[in-house]
């Protein structure tokens, strides 16, 4: 691996991303970004793509009526059901579409390189596939997780401005202590987002709509909160990593996630800063508990 002046730190706190203390994942041939050649023609197995097509087989049949129509025309334009898909076939179109790009990245890289790569369009795809006994739940991303989750929408102008304003307002977090806060923006919005339709509610979010499960619960059940869209909101809320969500933050539209994250958060942070951080399932007063879809 080149020389990385991140490595050092971010390696010594494996313990904290991942729960064996170990990242998955051949870091050995990273370059300083911590991207990797893909290769695809070598590195994939027959029984990998024949997982892959079952994972995606699965994901197509929950999301017709549940994801937002951009997600799913999107997805139905990449055709990518037939096998784990190459990236580099897939950023050739991403980038005439909105000027992003994807990278190989072989598993979680640390913030600081994460918010580098989404600051100037490149979305890190991590390359390894999931096994057979994680079919159903899976702690660390893998590429299933990564490009069937998240790719689609960034072919979407308005979500891929807004996810590499995010990469800018992340480096500045670093600076600002305010990491822990944009962490909770982001599980509650691109990894865990619903957005209004004249249909009902719809998903958004990547780890929903990568997930066997949570895809129709977010949607239909009784028990959790889905509360409108409010910054703050979001930044004082802590998440669960290992359950269902037991709150939803539901957008009007991708303009309101774009302009609502607009303004410089250094503010935002100190005030945070003063306050108590919310439990995941707090509803507050005054505060609307949107109804499931029925």
């Amino acid at each position: 691996m080149s020389t990385n002046p991140n490595t050092d730190d971010f390696f010594a706190t494996v313990a904290t991303k991942s729960d064996s203390g170990a990242l998955r994942g051949d870091y050995s041939q990273a370059d300083a970004n911590y991207v990797v050649a893909q290769n695809w023609d070598t590195y994939y197995t027959p029984e990998q793509h024949a997982l892959w097509r079952r994972l995606y087989a699965r994901q197509a049949k929950l999301i017709p009526g549940r994801a937002c129509d951009v997600f799913i025309d999107s997805l139905k334009a990449l055709d990518v059901s037939q096998g784990i898909p190459r990236f580099d076939r897939t950023t050739e179109a991403l980038y005439k579409a909105t000027g992003w790009q994807l990278v190989a990245v072989p598993g979680l890289v640390p913030d600081h390189t994460f918010f580098e790569h989404l600051a100037n369009r490149r979305f890190p795809v991590t390359v390894w596939l999931r096994e057979e006994h994680e079919f159903d739940y899976i702690v660390e991303p893998d590429v299933f997780h990564d490009f069937f989750g998240h790719v689609p929408l960034l072919f979407n102008p308005i979500f891929a401005d807004h996810l590499q304003e995010y990469g800018k307002g992340g480096l500045k977090a670093l600076k600002l202590d305010g990491l822990a806060y944009l962490a909770r923006l982001y599980w509650y919005t691109i990894e865990f987002g619903l957005i209004r339709s004249e249909q009902g509610l719809r998903i958004y979010g990547a780890g929903i709509l990568s997930s066997g499960g949570e895809v129709e619960y977010c949607l239909s059940s009784d028990q959790p909160r889905r509360v409108p869209f409010q910054v703050e909101r979001i930044m004082r809320t802590q998440y669960k990593i290992d359950s269902y969500q037991e709150t939803y933050f539901v957008i009007d539209d991708f303009e309101q996630l774009f302009n609502d994250t607009a303004p410089d958060f250094t503010p935002l942070y100190e005030r945070l800063k003063q306050q108590d951080a919310l439990p995941a399932n707090t509803l507050l007063a005054g505060e609307t508990d949107l109804p499931p879809n029925r």
